[in-house]
């Protein structure tokens, strides 16, 4: 796509970029296409595991800066290290963070392992409370920044296989209105989610039946799934000065899927 340096002068965080296949490696490539300076971030362990490095040259040669989400001493240092590259406050941040050991052993949600579901809720959905809170508390963001997360329609719709993901979603959200209000007032800072088609990543193919959801939501979208690719375009928007009273939502990008109740070609499939 062609630049319109919607990002010019802005500057940014990136969590969760792990391989190319990730969705922060398209918003990073996206962000970085229309002008914005790029800090990228992962635990420890996924950077050793990704391929982070390429994106990093891809981007400028953004610094790499490794930080766990449930800790704050990392967040903290991530924050200090990425003002002074800056030289100045953040105009945005992407959370987009989510893991499951439940889901990785294939536990099922009647039979949790509850240390591994406190594990999920606190890396999925407690660690933008944390993010959100540390930046107020350091005064990093600009007025009128924006801090945006990586959502899901299995936080108001049951997907079975989902699993405990689905709570750590409903989580994501609330917080995100909650702190939206608060970061709003005292900032001009806003909050939200961006709710996407289900995206084929390295995270979303672990869970159980992802070729079924995928599938499904792509004759039940109007205009189809929404890709990685558009997901990134439309974060560029959430960055950007012409989203600057948007707050506190859980906007919808996949292709009309939230709002269909049928359509004719899931009609032709089940008359068959």
């Amino acid at each position: 796509m062609k630049s319109h340096k919607l990002l010019e002068g802005k500057k940014g965080i990136i969590f969760g970029p792990l391989n190319e296949q990730s969705i922060a490696w398209k918003i990073a490539l996206a962000s970085y296409r229309e002008g914005a300076q790029l800090v990228l971030t992962n635990a420890p362990i996924a950077l050793r595991m990704g391929e982070i490095k390429k994106l990093s040259e891809e981007c400028g040669q953004a610094p790499i800066i490794a930080a766990d989400v449930v800790n704050n001493d990392d967040l903290k240092k991530l924050f200090e290290e990425s003002v002074k590259h800056f030289g100045g406050k953040i105009d945005f941040i992407l959370h987009s963070v989510g893991m499951s050991l439940n889901i990785r052993k294939g536990n099922h949600y009647t039979q949790l392992n509850h240390d591994f579901y406190h594990k999920t809720l606190d890396i999925s959905a407690i660690s933008l409370h944390r993010v959100c809170q540390l930046a107020l508390e350091m005064d990093i963001m600009n007025e009128w920044g924006s801090i945006t997360a990586l959502t899901y329609i299995a936080a108001q719709r049951v997907f079975p296989d989902y699993n405990e993901m689905s709570d750590s979603k409903a989580l994501l959200e609330n917080i995100t209105r909650n702190f939206g209000y608060h970061f709003g007032i005292k900032k001009k800072v806003r909050v939200n989610t961006i709710s996407q088609s289900p995206t084929r990543t390295t995270a979303g193919s672990g869970v159980k039946g992802f070729d079924a959801f995928y599938n499904f939501a792509e004759k039940m979208s109007p205009l189809a799934n929404a890709t990685a690719e558009d997901c990134a375009d439309y974060c560029v928007a959430l960055f950007s000065d012409y989203s600057r009273k948007v707050t506190m939502q859980n906007l919808f990008h996949d292709g009309g899927f939230s709002f269909t109740g049928i359509t004719e070609t899931i009609v032709e499939k089940m008359s068959e």
